[in-house]
């Protein structure tokens, strides 16, 4: 599919500064994120690609397969060339894919304000590139938001790849003392600890969605019209938080966060081939700025600034227990 972006689009990609001011921008006019009939069922899936590794082309080919989704937008914030020719060779040989490439790494919360300006479906589910769907995952999640309070948002229910249930689908809020346990999984070591424990995957899986503070951004639904009025993601994040931030803003608006219990996606996660300190990092001044930006008088803003430097230590710390994935990228797209 041939698709030719605005002139101010071009310019900010270019500039690799997409979406600046970003809630004054993404809601003007030529951005077109008018309403759509949220009574149809079709469905953008958003995919944001960056050295995903060897699952990103098993995680396309089940997008391919939903008779749900009406259009697939693939942002590629970057890939060897091997793979961007790959995507380029799909994009060719399907109609609906919508493929932007040639921007540079402008960050996932950009990306995906980027594709969301480019739907032209009522529904958008924002899938990582490491996430598989399972059968029905879309039209379970696109049924399960119809008629729901607004801003609606709804998470998938995340799989290892043995089928147990994955950490982050639904969760609790996420303020810095829960985060510190999270990351050091403390609550392992120290029972009394577990009352502050956010992660509900070893809790009993509901019969219905269930409303939650918080789920994952690797799978989730909501319409263009609730994104719109979101301003879509805060682009101050570049990697990570943005999908907890976009759940707190949600309900902050009167709207509904749910995880859905049947509607699942096969997440490997930590697929990724770029340097673990680089997300890890990422991640830390993600929350950092979460934090920041919730906190509400001038000791909670002292408190989150003191604790700044433990969590990005600990993000730290966790990059460095990681080891970097082999970039088997050219190998992969030339199976």
């Amino acid at each position: 599919m041939n698709h030719t972006l605005p002139p101010t689009i071009i310019e900010l990609l270019k500039q690799r500064k997409l979406a600046t001011s970003e809630a004054h921008y993404f809601v003007m006019p030529h951005l077109d994120m008018s309403p759509y009939d949220e009574t149809v069922d079709g469905v953008t899936v958003i995919m944001i690609v960056f050295h995903t590794g060897k699952v990103l082309f098993e995680s396309i080919a089940k997008v391919l397969d939903d008779p749900q989704v009406r259009q697939f937008v693939i942002i590629d914030n970057g890939s060897s060339e091997r793979v961007a020719e790959k995507l380029r060779n799909l994009k060719d040989e399907y109609d609906h894919i919508l493929l932007v490439q040639g921007h540079g790494n402008i960050g996932f919360a950009k990306a995906a304000n980027l594709g969301a300006h480019l739907a032209n479906q009522p529904w958008l589910v924002f899938l990582n590139p490491d996430a598989q769907l399972r059968p029905d995952c879309i039209k379970r999640l696109v049924q399960s938001a119809r008629g729901q309070v607004g801003p609606c948002i709804i998470g998938s229910r995340l799989l290892n790849p043995d089928l147990t249930e994955q950490r982050g689908a639904r969760r609790g809020e996420v303020t810095p003392v829960t985060t510190l346990l999270a990351l050091t999984r403390l609550s392992k070591l120290i029972p009394e600890l577990q009352k502050f424990e956010i992660h509900y995957e070893a809790h009993d899986l509901p019969d219905q969605p269930l409303s939650v503070p918080t789920i994952s951004g690797a799978c989730f639904v909501v319409s263009k019209r609730d994104f719109s009025r979101l301003k879509g993601f805060d682009t101050h994040f570049f990697l990570h938080v943005e999908d907890v931030d976009l759940c707190w803003r949600a309900r902050e608006a009167g709207g509904t966060v749910l995880f859905h219990p049947k509607a699942e996606v096969i997440h490997e996660g930590h697929t990724s081939r770029v340097e673990p300190l680089f997300v890890e990092l990422h991640k830390g001044m993600g929350l950092c700025y979460y934090f920041h930006k919730r906190a509400k008088g001038f000791w909670r803003k002292a408190y989150v600034l003191a604790l700044a430097p433990v969590i990005l230590t600990v993000s730290v710390a966790r990059a460095l227990t990681r080891p970097r994935l082999k970039n088997d990228e050219d190998e992969i797209a030339a199976q």
